[in-house]
């Protein structure tokens, strides 16, 4: 399962049309600080694009929780960017609820981001320790996924492998 759920991870990339190199943009957090991306420079960045009225976004939140608190004090950070016109309150207390510990940024839903475009939520990018945009998938994106793809790429950038969970 982990094997086909990494081909269709791998698959899919190539779906989204990615830019070279990831544009770097800013966007307000939950308290209406402006954060960039480039912040991130150095560490793999999980860019992922949801929204509260998302079911599948829903239940892709766990995963994407638990892999940025394994990570974030080491090379791998996720960044969630909410993808809806929502009261900046009622999103504080669905991120609250959600336990949702990672950076959280607004952005109302757009044509298309500086990443590329979303045709449906959720869409994850992975920008790589240089910048580079080099995956994203539209649809539900499994932690295995992410820490698969991600190990498979790291020899390219001479880090060791990610922890293993179990």
């Amino acid at each position: 399962m982990v094997k086909f759920s990494l081909y269709m991870f791998s698959a899919l990339v190539y779906a989204i049309s990615l830019p070279s190199k990831a544009i770097d943009y800013a966007l307000p957090d939950l308290n209406g600080q402006v954060q960039s991306l480039s912040q991130y420079e150095g560490k793999w960045l999980i860019v992922n694009y949801w929204a509260t009225w998302c079911k599948t976004c829903k239940k892709e939140l766990p995963k994407l929780v638990s892999t940025h608190k394994a990570n974030k004090d080491k090379d791998v950070v996720v960044v969630g960017i909410n993808f809806e016109s929502i009261d900046q309150d009622e999103l504080k207390a669905f991120v609250e609820k959600n336990n949702i510990s990672y950076p959280v940024l607004q952005s109302k839903p757009i044509p298309a981001t500086p990443l590329g475009r979303v045709y449906a939520l959720p869409t994850t990018y992975i920008i790589d320790p240089t910048g580079k945009l080099v995956a994203g998938q539209v649809g539900l994106v499994g932690k295995e996924d992410i820490e698969n793809y991600i190990n498979k790429r790291r020899s390219d950038y001479g880090h060791t492998a990610m922890v293993e969970y179990h």
